[in-house]
């Protein structure tokens, strides 16, 4: 009881415990998943392994759908391709733009009759929907698996902590050389 009369302590059954520890029957995530057996939390541990590889394997899809998508925006844009719509260059200007090096085309872009003006080069990609609309998918998954993961650590349950910190290695190690590491 504080001092004003009012009682501010909890049923001990459903306490949080408030350091790092090892026993069973903490709840993770929602309140009919509460692993109280032995067997129970190492299935929970599995799941959480398996999560963070998930999650790892996210990040490397979406950053190198980003580079992807980043290059060939900014090849549309350069190649002055409408991307109001889903668009795609024509075989023709794309095997122009690639046989091409990149000073025979800032020449050609030139007029030899007028001054020398400054050739300004597009650094953003435009805004394309059939690109932006996966690229927000994406990254609202890549969110929703980080808060359920930094939910599962918030239980300070050790095994759940330890579970969820060797499947994101294991996942780096698997995944970490496709993405480049620019989209996080």
């Amino acid at each position: 009881m504080d001092m004003d009369g009012t009682n501010t302590t909890m049923p001990m059954g459903d306490a949080m415990i408030p350091y790092l520890h090892l026993t069973r029957g903490d709840y993770l995530l929602f309140k009919a998943l509460k692993p109280t057996s032995t067997g129970a939390v190492a299935g929970a541990c599995i799941c959480l392994v398996l999560l963070a590889i998930f999650e790892r394997w996210l990040f490397a899809a979406r950053s190198a759908l980003d580079y992807h998508w980043r290059r060939k925006g900014l090849m549309l844009a350069s190649l002055g391709v409408s991307h109001t719509t889903e668009a795609r260059p024509t075989e023709d200007a794309e095997k122009s733009f690639h046989s091409k090096s990149d000073d025979s085309r800032a020449l050609n872009d030139m007029d030899v009759t007028e001054p020398s003006r400054p050739i300004f080069t597009r650094t953003i990609p435009p805004f394309i929907l059939v690109h932006d609309i996966p690229r927000g998918l994406l990254h609202a998954g890549q969110a929703l698996l980080a808060y359920v993961l930094m939910l599962s650590v918030m239980t300070f349950n050790a095994a759940y902590i330890i579970s969820i910190i060797a499947g994101l290695g294991i996942g780096e190690v698997i995944f970490g050389r496709m993405g480049n590491g620019k989209a996080h």
